[in-house]
């Protein structure tokens, strides 16, 4: 049984990582995608597991995370129920159309010499600015950009949400995430900081790993523009994966850039029946 020590530890480390290299995966899974209902609420847990949607590891940390809503306003989250295994809210969504829930995390890991001595940082970027010294002698950085979503309607579906940022990697819907089908293709466009992230390789992996045995991955790759086509062949919740640069392994590579930047992006969105 892991100390609270190490589970700290680990949940750093997952932070720090692309969500594509390691074998824990984080998420926030909504009870539905879409409510037609005059007092419409749903409910979403977050959690870092194994296998993936189940309870198995450790809670998902929301600090910072936000809600989205159809006008494109960004508000704080509701209330979160912590727990053992995962940390849960209650969305009210008052105003019709559809919610983006987002977690941005940005953090670093940096080694440099001291005095003789190597030192080691991991933190903010904020921090890495104020405690780490820009000329040290074998400064090694990699930056970590780190988005994770998923979408939820009420009673309508609209695009508001949608509007990019501008910053790290990112999904605009051009196929509604909440209207997917089986059978139906569905248009995606990644961004990497505002711009077309062309050539992108990306995955979705179907729930339900724990009962078929097989991960059952399917994986695709933006064209120039930043598109790809997407067609599902079963209903479900179906996690969204993408890291650039890709095939990258864990950590800095030795004989890489001394100062790195990585970005990754992942969602949870739901395929319909026909």
């Amino acid at each position: 049984m892991k100390t609270p020590f190490v589970q700290t530890v680990v949940a750093l480390a997952l932070a720090t990582l692309s969500m594509q290299a390691i074998a824990h995966r984080p998420w926030l899974l909504p009870s539905t995608t879409f409510v037609e209902n005059k007092d419409p609420w749903v409910t979403i847990d977050a959690a870092i597991s194994e296998q993936l949607f189940e309870l198995d590891h450790i809670p998902l940390k929301l600090d910072g995370a936000a809600v989205i809503g159809p006008d494109g306003a960004a508000g704080a989250l509701p209330a979160i129920t912590a727990g053992k295994l995962r940390n849960t809210f209650d969305l009210n969504m008052k105003q019709a159309g559809t919610y983006k829930v987002s977690l941005v995390t940005q953090s670093v890991m940096a080694s440099y010499k001291e005095g003789g001595e190597i030192k080691r940082f991991r933190g903010t970027e904020e921090t890495f600015a104020k405690e780490v010294p820009a000329n040290a002698p074998e400064l090694r950085a990699t930056f970590q950009h780190a988005r994770l979503e998923t979408f939820v309607t009420a009673n309508k579906a609209t695009d508001g949400a949608f509007k990019p940022s501008g910053s790290g990697l990112e999904l605009v819907p051009l196929t509604h995430p909440t209207e997917m089908r089986v059978g139906e293709t569905a248009k995606w466009r990644f961004l990497l900081d505002g711009k077309p992230a062309a050539n992108l390789p990306f995955s979705l992996v179907p729930g339900g790993v724990r009962y078929r045995g097989t991960i059952n991955e399917i994986r695709l790759t933006t064209d120039v523009k930043g598109e790809a086509v997407v067609k599902v062949p079963m209903a479900g919740m179906f996690w969204v994966n993408a890291a650039f640069p890709a095939g990258l392994g864990k950590g800095q590579p030795v004989d890489g850039p001394a100062m790195l930047r990585r970005f990754s992006y992942a969602a949870t969105v739901e395929v319909l029946p026909e």
